[in-house]
């Protein structure tokens, strides 16, 4: 049985708790607010986020059963952002820095890894209207890339390296924490550590016309970190980083000839990958593929007829059948992919 719930505004954002004990917990954001929707009845722990705003600006929300909700703001001015945020991601790994650094990525050409608990007490000002305790402000680690960032995806057994990907066909495995060189302009060659090359995306976005291209990369949540996924253009594919030919993919596939939009892996059945587009030509569509028969056609779900189309969309990190929870215009949708066997 579906799931459907109604925002009120246009939903841009959604992302699913992976963690075992708050696995049912669903994160979205609006035009003006973000929501947690809880797929249980009941829910004791506190509830932190990070978020991106449309002026480029960050935030950190907190809210408990008991205490009242925290906003706070940073990133903003001329510390932070100079274009829009397209993807971010806490990457402390599983130390007890999980909650400490979060990494965002923009049309800027900048990664940027904040620490929201530094040394360095640069107290920030209360800002008019938040409901915000005067606290030190993050500090930001940048780096600089050639090329406008489209995702970035942290590992839970690493708390050091980041996937990042560019609009052109090109992901970087980096190494954040690694010393920047002197040479400002060429910092993201000495912090990346393997360059991993979709051949036909990167030559379709040299040849094509100047229209903004998009990428999006995940890694597995297996024990090993090995597989690396992604989507370009009207393909995906799949890296092994046990045992890379060079850089490129040891299989690709096509996906939407419209073009790809998202990529995600199943948390709870690591085979399973999934694939969205922006395109509104079918209207909301999802393709579901099997790394164990990764060139059979995909497995299809139509969630909602067109013009709508999914903007935003994760799996659900629950035990049992994988469910997807989509964003589609101003609803979100949970659905099954499977049934009981």
């Amino acid at each position: 049985m579906d799931v459907r719930h109604s925002h009120g505004t246009e939903v841009f954002a959604v992302r699913a708790c992976y963690e075992d004990d708050a696995a049912d917990l669903i994160a979205l954001g609006g035009a003006h607010s973000v929501e947690v929707l809880l797929l249980v009845d009941a829910c004791s722990s506190s509830i932190r986020l990070a978020a991106a705003g449309a002026d480029f600006s960050l935030y950190l929300l907190a809210k408990s059963a008991s205490e009242e909700e925290e906003i706070f703001p940073f990133g903003g001015g001329l510390s932070g952002h100079h274009g829009k945020v397209n993807d971010m991601t806490f990457c402390g790994g599983r130390s007890e820095d999980s909650s400490r650094y979060v990494a965002t990525v923009s049309d800027d050409k900048m990664l940027m890894v904040w620490d929201l608990h530094p040394s360095i007490d640069l107290t920030s000002p209360p800002s008019p209207g938040a409901s915000t305790p005067t606290r030190p402000q993050p500090t930001a680690y940048v780096i600089t890339f050639p090329h406008p960032l489209t995702s970035v995806h942290a590992h839970p057994s690493t708390s050091k390296e980041l996937l990042v990907s560019d609009c052109r066909g090109s992901i970087f495995l980096t190494d954040w924490r690694s010393d920047p060189d002197e040479n400002e302009q060429d910092s993201w060659r000495n912090s990346s550590v393997v360059e991993l090359v979709e051949p036909r995306a990167l030559a379709d976005s040299l040849a094509g016309p100047s229209a903004k291209w998009s990428g999006s990369v995940a890694w597995r949540r297996d024990p090993s970190a090995d597989f690396v996924g992604a989507a370009y253009g009207s393909r995906f594919a799949l890296w092994d980083m046990g045992n890379l030919a060079g850089g490129k993919p040891f299989v690709t596939g096509t996906s939407f000839s419209e073009g790809g939009s998202q990529f995600r892996w199943c948390p709870t059945y690591p085979d399973y990958f999934a694939v969205s587009t922006s395109s509104p030509a079918k209207g909301a569509v999802l393709h579901v593929h099997n790394v164990a028969y990764v060139h059979a056609q995909p497995t299809v779900f139509q969630i909602a007829p067109r013009p709508l189309y999914v903007r935003a969309f994760d799996f659900v990190a629950c035990k049992g059948i994988p469910r997807i929870v989509a964003a589609v215009g101003r609803e979100v949708i949970v659905f099954y992919i499977g049934v009981d066997s």
